[in-house]
């Protein structure tokens, strides 16, 4: 999956130091490769303002990154933190910053059965109360980022691990009809936006979590109900991961169902410590994830990874001894990962016939 500094040379291609993520993305058919971010001061940035001012020159850097999403600011714990009372506080940071660095916005995430204010888990509910509540909720936050939002994860992982329905506050009222409700709201309020279904665990193609991903699009589609597309969130193994042709096949099962796909919350976890050959099978499966969207950019539009920086992952504060699962190390030097990348962009650029060549 790599090219030569060399063979890159003899192409016409732009020097390794100097090629770029989206920049890449963007010359091999995708329409973006972004990060997701969170708000300055809180939750795994808040130990670390040190490092503020050179990791915001790496994410508002167009050619790195041609997109973010707000990894927490527009959760329902903190845009409706009481009953009808709304606070877009942290979602607007992550938005400013994408207008702000012309930098395309995924919106995350309007139904979801973790990360809810407190008063959405103790109410007791009657089926009316709940679906005026839901729709009050997407109402509101989707209609306040009206025309702002490229893509709306419409509803989060509301598939268990067995692929039937997750046993959440939402289904135990209302059953699948939530779901339902969901989107035909969303595209009511923001008919522009992308409406996605985003899960984690429906990468690989002969998951039952990926077949109940499927089944779920297809209740929504046989309803007339507005789905454009399905978020593989992708969180991945270094030492266990799908290979491009799993990646490539479970995208042709959504192709069928949906006119778009992406890798929404793309991130690969080592099993601590970080050796050479767990960075090396961790380049490889970031490659690999890169290899499939292009091979499928017909529906595949791009790769988001969940922050770039290790000290402010999710990762080591939810997996024990897992970490060093993103691009930059806390020093601010770059995984191996990073050149696979370039240098696989580089490769699938070269066969489509096209050069690396500067933006500039």
């Amino acid at each position: 999956m790599r090219l030569s500094t060399s063979l890159l040379a003899a192409a016409g291609a732009l020097p390794l130091a100097a090629a770029q993520l989206h920049e890449l993305a963007v010359k091999a058919g995708l329409q973006y490769f972004g990060a997701a971010t969170d708000t300055p001061g809180f939750r795994e940035r808040e130990p670390y303002p040190e490092s503020y001012s050179q990791y915001d020159a790496i994410l508002e850097n167009p050619k790195e990154f041609g997109q973010t999403t707000p990894t927490n600011g527009q959760k329902w714990l903190f845009v409706e933190p009481e009953q009808g009372v709304f606070n877009f506080t942290e979602g607007d940071y992550v938005t400013d910053l994408a207008n702000r660095t012309s930098k395309i916005l995924r919106c995350h995430a309007l139904v979801w059965h973790s990360q809810l204010a407190p008063w959405v888990e103790t109410t007791k509910w009657t089926k009316k109360g709940l679906r005026k509540a839901i729709v009050r909720h997407i109402t509101e936050v989707a209609g306040y980022y009206h025309g702002r939002c490229a893509h709306w994860d419409v509803l989060n992982e509301a598939l268990d691990e067995d692929g039937t329905y997750r046993k959440s506050v939402f289904y135990n009222v209302l059953g699948e009809e939530y779901i339902r409700l969901a989107f035909k709201t969303a595209a009511k309020v923001d008919p522009e936006a992308k409406l996605y279904y985003n899960d984690y665990g429906i990468e690989r193609p002969a998951s039952v979590k990926t077949a109940g991903a499927v089944r779920l699009v297809k209740m929504l589609k046989d309803a007339g109900i507005k789905i454009d597309g399905v978020g593989m969130q992708a969180h991945l193994h270094a030492d266990n991961h799908p290979s491009e042709a799993d990646l490539m096949n479970t995208i042709g099962q959504y192709k069928q169902v949906v006119d778009e796909v992406a890798f929404t919350e793309l991130d690969v976890r080592i099993k601590m410590p970080v050796d050479e050959q767990k960075l090396q099978w961790q380049s490889e499966c970031y490659q690999k994830v890169v290899g499939a969207c292009v091979k499928t950019k017909d529906v595949c539009v791009g790769i988001t990874i969940w922050d770039f920086y290790d000290p402010f992952s999710w990762v080591p504060h939810v997996f024990a001894n897992n970490g060093a699962s993103l691009l930059w190390f806390e020093d601010f030097s770059k995984h191996p990962a990073y050149d696979g990348m370039v240098n696989y962009f580089g490769e699938l650029i070269e066969a489509q016939g096209g050069n690396a060549t500067s933006t500039e």
